[in-house]
């Protein structure tokens, strides 16, 4: 069975991760579109979803999918395939937002781990008939801060923005999640997927992305 942990509702690592909560009533009118953004990973698949709204994108979930060290690789696979589908069931995400996996040169035996789990889950995306979206880390990256080249800390004070949260997100799986959710939330926005309301709340939004990267080396970090 697979272990699923939000880590916006528990302590993780002694910390609550409050979420941001968007002004006005969200859920007045129709539902506001869904997009679940995943970082893939054999031992620990991390997971965000994110709802938009006409203010700023809410943080709905963001959690880890772990998988029992102590099975077998298709039990453990099956394991984050399961996890994933209990997610889309229960949120219905209008779309699904995935990290482009490229080679590891220096760690092979671990990008084929990798391989197996974002297999699964691919595989799962598709048998619920849920679009997907790949994102290169580079991508992602420059979206959220203005530069390809931008450090973690810098995409993690991205994320921490853009959602009004108290804290930098953690873990990392759940922060990577997220700034892929993130970086299709706003990809919608430049494409002109939206209605015009949304798009030129989501140009507002994209502009004071872009500047991320000067107010971060401003404040000192790089």
């Amino acid at each position: 069975m697979s272990q699923r942990r939000n880590a916006l509702s528990n302590e993780t690592s002694g910390k609550v991760f409050p979420v941001g909560m968007a002004t006005g009533n969200a859920f007045a009118g129709r539902r506001g579109s869904v997009y679940l953004g995943i970082d893939p990973g054999l031992n620990r698949t991390g997971y965000a979803l994110l709802r938009r709204t006409t203010c700023r994108p809410m943080l709905l979930e963001g959690g880890v999918i772990s998988s029992t060290r102590q099975l077998t690789l298709a039990e453990r696979v099956l394991e984050i395939g399961t996890g994933i589908r209990e997610l889309i069931e229960e949120f219905r995400p209008d779309a699904v937002a995935i990290e482009q996996v490229f080679s590891m040169a220096r760690s092979p035996k671990s990008a084929l781990l990798m391989a197996h789990a974002r297999g699964a889950i691919l595989y799962t995306i598709a048998a619920l008939d849920k679009p997907v979206v790949h994102y290169t880390p580079r991508q992602i990256k420059k979206l959220l801060t203005g530069t390809g080249a931008a450090s973690k800390e810098q995409v993690q004070l991205a994320i921490q923005r853009e959602l009004g949260l108290a804290s930098i997100l953690e873990p990392n799986d759940v922060a990577d999640a997220c700034a892929i959710a993130l970086c299709h939330y706003y990809s919608l926005s430049i494409d002109g997927k939206l209605d015009a309301g949304e798009l030129n709340a989501g140009k507002s939004k994209m502009a004071s992305s872009l500047s991320t990267a000067d107010q971060l080396a401003a404040a000192g970090v790089r």
